[in-house]
């Protein structure tokens, strides 16, 4: 079985920029032992992706913080975690969920037997989101979360995703 690794939105405005955390700067060893524990080809990125009319979005409205603007250094992954992902797939996404990487290997899951783990940030938004997309269009792919190797916008958020993770049958491992 392929086990896959994917890394949400390791970006710099989610670690110590525009919506940074405390909880973030300290999952970045963790995260990066993760990431060389898998070789490069099982290695998936995800980076939140937004336009300059990003307050103009239903996002924006109710997230009024600008943040991973494309281009911008707070869209950037963080040069130590990007210096790992070199040759890793990395998906933009416009929203939380990733559909462009969940129908990939959702075909690939088709021709092989897939195994996937998720890590990254934020635990309550972008993790929990792509783990239920996935776990929702694959339902016998096997699916879990590093808690240590994510966080969410607050400590309580985190726990409360891992938990509605849980429930949904996506395993939580460290957490």
């Amino acid at each position: 079985m392929k086990k896959i690794l994917i890394v949400i939105d390791m970006q710099n405005d989610f670690i110590d920029a525009a919506l940074g955390t405390p909880e973030a700067v300290k999952i970045i060893e963790d995260v990066k032992e993760k990431i060389r524990s898998y070789p490069m080809e099982n290695v998936i990125a995800t980076m939140d992706t937004h336009g300059e009319n990003y307050m103009e979005t239903q996002e924006g409205k109710y997230l009024p913080v600008p943040h991973c603007i494309k281009g911008s250094e707070g869209w950037k992954i963080r040069p130590d975690i990007a210096a790992l992902l070199t040759g890793a797939k990395i998906y933009e996404k416009p929203t939380f969920g990733s559909t462009a990487m969940a129908a990939d290997l959702k075909a690939l899951s088709e021709e092989e037997k897939i195994e996937l783990e998720l890590i990254g940030l934020c635990t309550d938004i972008c993790v929990v989101s792509n783990a239920l997309l996935l776990k929702a269009m694959m339902p016998e792919v096997p699916i879990s979360v590093d808690a240590a190797c994510c966080a969410g916008v607050t400590p309580g958020k985190h726990l409360a995703a891992l938990e509605t993770m849980r429930s949904c049958q996506v395993q939580v491992i460290n957490g």
